[in-house]
């Protein structure tokens, strides 16, 4: 993943949604790539020793300054591997995406004993290691795969939809508090308030159908 954020020229960040381990340090993996231009996954793989393209799929976005990528590939991957470090704690992984040069991982765990031997474990071999948050849950969560969650999400959604989402997110829309308002996101892409407010109204509302179920 590092050495494909590295051979990417304006990536925004790379999402490892699943890996299997095959032998020898060699895994398959799929993985979710966001950038901010569009690239050619084998051309860029065959920079990177020990790495080959199985297959890959666009997924599709109303933004002509963002492209994903969902990758399968092949790839020996030297000690240590981020997942491996893992794994070995017995962890489970829920999400792991690099960004900025920064890994960021959310991991499920038995208790605070197993969590600090994980931590430790990562400190001690990556040589830096910030925790961010603690939840205490019931469930454990889900192992990766939530690239797939976006592709599925995504396919629900009208270019319009996508379009008004994607600009509300980037400019802030959904922060707290918020950095925009749909005044500016109508300015931005030279349409109405009403026409936004519709917009992102249908789109939360089919998020939320994909989570809920339709209203009867």
């Amino acid at each position: 993943m590092a050495k494909l954020q590295q051979t990417l020229d304006d990536v925004r960040s790379i999402e490892l949604d699943n890996a299997f381990y095959v032998e020898d340090g060699t895994w398959i993996e799929s993985l979710t790539v966001a950038s901010n231009t569009e690239f050619d996954p084998e051309t860029v793989l065959e920079e990177i020793s020990g790495v080959s393209l199985f297959y890959s799929s666009k997924i599709p976005t109303a933004s002509e300054e963002l492209e994903i990528r969902r990758l399968t590939i092949l790839a020996n991957e030297s000690y240590p591997f981020i997942l491996s470090l893992i794994l070995r704690q017995e962890a489970i992984p829920n999400r792991i995406v690099l960004q900025n040069d920064v890994f960021e991982i959310v991991a499920t765990t038995r208790d605070w004993d197993q969590f600090r031997s994980m931590a430790d474990e990562v400190q001690e071999t990556l040589g830096e290691f910030e925790l961010l948050s603690v939840t205490q849950n019931e469930e454990p969560g889900e192992p990766l795969d939530s690239g797939r969650l976006t592709e599925v999400l995504v396919s629900k959604l009208t270019s319009d939809q996508l379009e008004v989402l994607e600009t509300a997110y980037n400019h802030g829309y959904f922060d707290v508090p918020r950095e925009t308002s749909e005044t500016d996101l109508a300015d931005e892409l030279d349409i109405t308030q009403s026409t936004i407010n519709e917009r992102l109204r249908t789109a939360e509302r089919t998020l939320l159908e994909l989570i809920y179920g339709p209203r009867e």
